[in-house]
């Protein structure tokens, strides 16, 4: 069947890949791999540009050479969101009526944007299949909706463990994302795209 898949790049990334050494992740094989009965015509992949931290400098250097390695897949678009930072006062912990200022930061847009080419997409009958590879609760309504008053079939594919899984997603099928799935879903070392080498970061 028919089948676009939409990633939730940061529920991927916190709930199966980070402090793991298969962040390189090809995600059309991957997604060839979890779904081997369904004809992918696209990959959507949602993320927002990373901004450097004291801790990890070289963060959004490696982002985005993660990034340029998805667009060798043609199968593959990207969508970006944004992070915004505020101020705002915060309660302490165990400190009672005292608060403090502090810079929050969030990303927006991912959730809003899968959303919205989720329903884009089965309104225009562009696909039969649309398999969804997050845990985010907040995607309940737009699956809801895609299955129930657009026709489509819709899959969870969980990246977060097993017990973690969100009861509010009530999709048509689910399945788990597994580490032999990760493993074997990697990128090569040395990748090429129109402008030269891709290298996997020495620090991935």
């Amino acid at each position: 069947m028919r089948a676009i898949v939409y990633v939730d790049g940061f529920n991927l990334y916190y709930g199966a890949l980070k402090a793991t050494p298969y962040r390189w992740l090809d995600l059309e094989a991957l997604c060839t791999r979890l779904l081997p009965r369904d004809e992918i015509s696209l990959i959507r992949y949602f993320t927002a540009p990373v901004t450097a931290r004291p801790s990890d400098p070289d963060q959004p250097q490696r982002q985005q050479t993660y990034l340029r390695a998805l667009r060798t897949s043609a199968r593959l678009s990207i969508h970006l969101g944004e992070f915004r930072t505020r101020r705002v006062r915060m309660a302490r912990a165990q400190v009672p009526h005292h608060t403090v200022q502090v810079l929050k930061t969030e990303e927006k847009g991912s959730d809003v944007n899968l959303a919205s080419y989720l329903l884009l997409d089965a309104f225009q009958g562009r696909c039969e299949v649309a398999v969804v590879i997050s845990n985010d609760s907040d995607l309940k309504e737009p699956i809801r909706l895609a299955k129930n008053d657009l026709g489509v079939s819709v899959g969870v594919i969980n990246p977060h463990p097993p017990e973690h899984r969100s009861r509010d997603l009530q999709a048509t099928f689910f399945k788990q994302i597994r580490q032999g799935a990760l493993r074997a879903s990697q990128f090569p070392l040395v990748l090429n795209d129109a402008t030269g080498e891709i290298h996997k970061p020495a620090s991935w």
